[in-house]
């Protein structure tokens, strides 16, 4: 068997070169392009001064946990937007032509209490913009006195702890918090090897890196669509946080309307 301990060396012309560096020029200007249209713009409508001190931070992403928003708490008066972000990627254009001018999440301040603040994330956060969605917003709070309240939903179907899902109601409430975190979540924790995924992961760890308080809840629901009975599992996670009024249940006809009007945004949840 033959062996070789030197280096192969390809012969090239400057021909060939020159033409590589053409391409690879080429490329680096296609990816700067697909950079800049896939940033994370955040916008806030007014100073931020005011806003970020002893923040409490709730962050709602998934098809039940931002309805849960929209019809038990932002129904109230006392809530007015204050900023929103926005980003541009395959699943907002293609799935309800969304551009990047339109806000993936919008904020909301409590009118007479600036220091809770609620995000309701509406719009589809791919993989790889992820981590920018988390820097740019929890970087624009002073880390200093925030704490952070994460909602989320997820099929029952994807829960591994049979055990637990065979002796428990769906849906049910589970949750994970940081180690600096000194709150007594209302529902017990998630269970390994369960683990969070999205939005919601890439906040936990922010928080955890940074030794900010953060719980994070995850609902486990069969339901494809927003139902009253899920949006009402969040109530324990919102009460706890303090200063935020949670309505009663609404109607059936009232959710029925809004899940009707909401449906074409029924697959751009996370």
């Amino acid at each position: 068997m033959a062996t070789f301990f030197g280096e192969v060396l390809s012969v090239s012309s400057r021909a060939v070169d020159e033409d590589e560096e053409d391409e690879n020029d080429e490329d680096e200007e296609i990816l700067k392009e697909l950079d800049e249209t896939r940033e994370v713009h955040l916008e806030w409508y007014q100073s931020n001064s005011n806003l970020m001190t002893d923040t409490n931070l709730i962050i709602a992403v998934g098809r039940n946990a931002s309805s849960f928003l929209s019809v038990y708490v932002l129904t109230s008066p006392s809530w007015e937007a204050v900023g929103h972000a926005s980003l541009s990627n395959a699943g907002n254009q293609t799935i309800c032509g969304q551009t990047s001018t339109e806000p993936a999440c919008v904020f909301y301040r409590k009118k007479d209490n600036p220091a809770v603040i609620l995000c309701k994330i509406s719009g589809y956060i791919e993989e790889d913009q992820q981590f920018q969605w988390t820097e740019k917003v929890l970087g624009s709070f002073k880390q200093k006195g925030l704490s952070v309240t994460v909602l989320s939903d997820s099929p029952v179907a994807e829960y591994k702890n049979m055990d637990h899902a065979s002796s428990s109601s769906s849906p049910f409430l589970l949750c994970l918090q940081t180690k600096c975190s000194t709150a007594n979540p209302q529902c017990p924790p998630l269970e390994q090897p369960n683990i969070f995924t999205g939005i919601q992961a890439a906040v936990l760890s922010h928080c955890q890196v940074n030794q900010i308080p953060a719980v994070a809840y995850q609902c486990y629901s069969d339901a494809i669509s927003p139902d009253s009975i899920t949006m009402d599992t969040y109530k324990l996670a919102v009460t706890s946080v303090g200063d935020i009024e949670v309505g009663p249940l609404p109607s059936a006809d009232t959710i029925n309307k809004f899940i009707k009007t909401n449906q074409i945004q029924s697959n751009l949840y996370i």
